[in-house]
């Protein structure tokens, strides 16, 4: 080949990689891992957010960087930039607005179209395709500069997010609690393009519906709770970006960190620092989760764990009520472990029996199976002290970090 010819060659080897790098999604970034492991080490030791709860975790480079269903740290929610020592994510914020003008300021999680699930760096959720039922999705229109105009479904974010444990051998249920946002009866994050080509639902939870203004007030970090979400962290229309506090969890063994949105009973909401939305009672959640119609995956929320930080089986209600620490939900299937994620889940409350209790079998549970397991032994109840079942409550929590 010629001089002159490589030359050339070269550079349009240049400007393909260029073009390449222009329309390739942008790759997330976890942005504070916390410390490395020793060299040649698989195991490091735990960041902040979650150390107290879980000493050790997978150290990098990982199998799962080769092929995310092994064993080691993905990214599911691709557009978060994620810290792993705060236990916070931040996303873009996304401008909308009621059809009375009313700004609406929200994020996006899921959708039920792969494709624009990989465009979007957010997860892909078919089985939420099944949520278009009653009053359980709303309709939204993007407009030309790409905001949303929402059909319905409103937001108050000034009540005081509040619980108040019971006694102290029996915190659970609370004597009060009041959520920290409520929707009205037709809000939901769950929503329908009507101006799209390909019929597809956005998990689009609202976290705020304050003026611009407002909110750049607290891009700094301090937040007026009475105009976001509770999870709001920091959040900031300038920049375009809005900054959550995450929640630990597991799935088959897996530590996870999700979002916590919204519920559609207030106990729930209150307890999941989440938005009240009554809208989502109209989600089906008593189907096998296969099933044809279901919307919805599984989660298992312990009632009476083991409690006390030291104690490395603490898990449950109870101790989130006298621990101040999350209560370790166990979920279901996500997104490179099963083909049945829904950020929609529906709840199992697990109520340790008094033999369990009494013979010492209670332990921090990881896996949904675990839970059948010890159900079909009977060592686990319901609220009612009935079959361990799901009970109608539904929680929006999309997946944003798998730890291991």
């Amino acid at each position: 080949m010629s001089k002159h010819l490589d030359t050339r060659f070269t550079l349009l080897a240049s400007a393909a990689v260029l073009v390449v790098a222009a329309v390739a999604p942008a790759s997330a970034e976890v942005v504070v891992r916390g410390k490395e492991g020793r060299p040649l080490s698989e195991i490091r030791q735990a960041p902040a957010s979650i150390y107290p709860d879980l000493h050790t975790i997978v150290a990098q480079p990982s199998p799962s960087e080769i092929k995310p269903e092994f064993l080691g740290p993905v990214v599911m929610m691709k557009s978060a930039h994620i810290d792993l020592e705060k236990g916070t994510a931040t996303l873009p914020l996304r401008k909308g607005k009621l059809k009375n003008g009313t700004p609406v300021w929200f994020i996006i999680t899921d959708t039920t179209d792969e494709n624009l699930s990989n465009l979007h760096g957010v997860n892909y959720a078919p089985k939420m395709a099944y949520g278009l039922t009653g009053v359980a999705a709303r309709h939204a229109t993007i407009e030309k500069d790409g905001s949303f105009t929402f059909n319905t479904g409103s937001v108050d974010f000034k009540p005081v997010l509040s619980v108040v444990p019971g006694a102290a051998a029996n915190p659970f249920p609370p004597k009060s609690f009041q959520p920290g946002s409520v929707g009205d009866a037709t809000y939901t994050p769950m929503v329908y393009i009507d101006n799209s080509a390909k019929s597809v639902l956005f998990n689009a939870p609202v976290v705020s519906q304050a003026s611009e203004a407002e909110l750049n007030a607290m891009c700094d970090g301090n937040v007026d709770k009475s105009k976001v979400h509770d999870k709001v962290v920091a959040i900031c229309p300038r920049d375009e970006t809005v900054t959550l506090s995450l929640t630990l969890g597991f799935t088959f063994d897996k530590p996870i960190q999700y979002l916590s949105t919204e519920a559609n009973n207030p106990l729930v909401a209150a307890l999941e620092n989440a938005t009240f939305a009554p809208a989502l009672a109209d989600l089906p959640f008593a189907l096998e989760d296969a099933s044809p119609g279901e919307s919805a995956e599984r989660i298992v929320v312990v009632v009476n764990g083991p409690r006390g930080l030291d104690n490395p089986h603490r898990q449950g209600l109870e101790s989130a009520l006298t621990d101040g620490r999350g209560p370790l939900n166990i979920l279901g299937g996500i997104p490179t472990i099963n083909l049945d994620y829904s950020p929609m889940w529906r709840l199992f409350p697990a109520v340790w029996s008094a033999e369990a209790i009494q013979k010492g079998y209670r332990y921090r549970m990881t896996s949904a199976l675990q839970a059948a397991e010890m159900s079909t032994r009977g060592y686990l109840k319901s609220l009612d002290g009935g079959e361990f079942r799901a009970v109608g409550f539904v929680v929006n929590c999309p997946v944003v970090y798998r730890i291991n």
